[in-house]
């Protein structure tokens, strides 16, 4: 559609320069763009697509800056339901190492979806495992079907248990065949342009399964095309322990020493750093993807987000991994991180009480992570909030609900301090892919039996 408007929302939250919150707001777009935003009687009355949000609350696009969409054919694997990261991952790489690449795209479809259904119209995801002649364009293709932007993670395994590394030799790949096909998707598919669906990333897995040599020569290729690096980095004990072991350094002077450091990089979870780590994000422009359920499904720890927010260090958040999270719900991600932050605060200032309490991580500091944050982490200056000259990327959701009755004093932070919800609509430039709490761009009822049929072969290993 060349243009759409939007119109009478109760609330339109922009998270623009001067966070404005207008009420009964709305845009106008043109061919996915932004052009016009404000109070609805200041708007052009017709378009090619209007849609009346009355009794809604409109907010930018979610980004996801971290996820494993292949993952959703292990939720709750009974094996790995009380494990640590390292004997999760253990348990599940041989599993993992039966994926198909019709596995890939089902998985993919699933991930999205759900995203899409909770507000999320930007997804990084970082698939680090191809057996069977799987490859990347398998979730690319998902991902055009699905119709969310995609930042997609070419991601690499090369340092199997035979060299001293974390993952069984059968799920990693030779570093030469790695790097070639980084080539090729990079060559194939990645678009830096405003507006752009799709980019492709560079993302070696992390320090115990890929080698030295990789991560820089990974470096180098990204710098060389001008795309983004990614990684895990500092999410558990057990990793300081093998870095310190393995190449003589805690995680991140390690990734300083292989050249992973500027504003082209962001690490999934860094949860152990320390005040000079958090310091050197800040100074070289390093990102973080905070992945505050995964944190605690897998007891690794709570990331010092206050302590990131307060450096000026580019924060985002991630569900991960639909293994480790069980679930892809950005709203509800925001809403854990929130609560997350506040424990974290509680803990560390338990004696404190009165002027001296911590601060707390506010609603609306939550929701500015996981819209405008996220963009920022994945270098983009073309989503993540609204206004004129940004993508017509928004998510709305209907105040007219049990969840939120007696909440509406701030329907702002009523979104997050009440139980996650659906989003009512999900529109990705311009296009309806979630309308009155349905999706639009896929069979949800055929699409679940495939994938259930998919989960219990692969599980089962028949």
């Amino acid at each position: 559609m060349a243009t759409l408007l939007v119109k009478n929302a109760t609330v339109l939250v922009t998270m623009d320069g001067e966070r404005r919150e207008i009420q009964q707001g709305g845009f106008f777009a043109r061919e996915g763009i932004i052009e016009h935003i404000g109070p609805t009687s200041m708007l052009p009355e017709k378009a090619d697509m209007v849609v009346d949000l009355s009794g809604h609350i409109v907010f930018p696009g979610m980004v996801n800056t971290h996820h494993h969409f292949y993952q959703t054919l292990t939720r709750a694997v009974p094996a790995a339901q009380n494990a640590n990261l390292f004997n999760w991952l253990k348990t599940l790489y041989p599993i993992w190492a039966r994926m198909t690449a019709e596995d890939i795209f089902l998985s993919a479809e699933t991930a999205l979806a759900e995203l899409a259904l909770s507000g999320c119209t930007t997804a990084s995801d970082h698939l680090y495992l191809f057996p069977n002649g799987s490859k990347l364009d398998d979730e690319i293709a998902a991902a055009r079907q699905i119709g969310l932007r995609l930042h997609a993670s070419r991601g690499s395994m090369s340092l199997g248990e035979s060299k001293g590394g974390l993952p069984p030799d059968s799920v990693v790949d030779t570093e030469d065949a790695i790097l070639e096909d980084s080539v090729r998707l990079i060559e194939t598919y990645h678009d830096s342009r405003p507006g752009s669906m799709l980019q492709i990333v560079l993302a070696p897995c992390s320090p115990f399964s890929v080698t030295g040599e990789l991560m820089r020569q990974s470096a180098r290729l990204a710098r060389q095309y001008g795309v983004h690096l990614h990684t895990h980095l500092a999410e558990t004990q057990d990793e300081e322990a093998f870095c310190q072991q393995m190449f003589g350094h805690r995680p991140v002077a390690y990734m300083e020493s292989v050249g992973w450091v500027g504003p082209d990089v962001w690490f999934a979870h860094s949860v152990h750093v320390s005040k000079e780590e958090i310091d050197l994000y800040a100074r070289t422009g390093c990102g973080v993807a905070h992945c505050s359920s995964s944190n605690m499904r897998l007891a690794s720890g709570i990331a010092p987000v206050l302590e990131y927010l307060k450096a000026g260090v580019r924060l985002g958040l991630g569900v991960d991994g639909s293994a480790s999270n069980d679930g892809s719900h950005m709203l509800g991600e925001a809403r854990q991180a929130m609560l997350l932050a506040r424990l974290g605060a509680g803990i560390k200032g338990a004696s404190l009480s009165g002027t001296d309490a911590p601060p707390l991580l506010t609603a609306r500091q939550a929701l500015e992570i996981a819209t405008r944050g996220g963009a920022s982490v994945l270098g983009r200056q073309d989503i993540g909030s609204l206004e004129s000259g940004k993508c017509a990327d928004f998510f709305a959701i209907n105040l007219n609900r049990l969840d939120y009755a007696g909440a509406l004093h701030d329907p702002v932070a009523a979104a997050l301090f009440c139980a996650p919800q659906r989003v009512d609509w999900c529109v990705v430039n311009g296009k309806v892919i979630v309308k009155e709490g349905q999706i639009t761009t896929l069979d949800l009822p055929m699409h679940i039996e495939k994938h259930n049929r998919a989960a219990r072969r692969l599980v089962s290993g028949a």
